[in-house]
């Protein structure tokens, strides 16, 4: 899990870039706080081939990434 929430772009779709090439995962879940993040993190996520699921959380928004 990477839990980005906190951080403004583009610390999240970096930290994502850095667990995916570190463990190459077939699902990770991201957490981000803002709509800016969530749209970046999905946009990087599905260039590199994953499908990405959204769910709100509270003011949280969960992102769960499957390849």
């Amino acid at each position: 899990m990477v839990d980005a929430r906190g951080y403004a772009c583009p610390r999240p779709v970096m930290m994502v870039d850095e667990e995916i090439k570190k463990n190459n995962p077939s699902e990770l879940v991201v957490l981000v706080d803002n709509r800016t993040a969530e749209k970046n993190v999905s946009n990087h996520a599905e260039s590199l081939g994953y499908k990405v699921t959204h769910e709100k959380e509270g003011r949280d928004f969960k992102l769960t990434l499957n390849k």
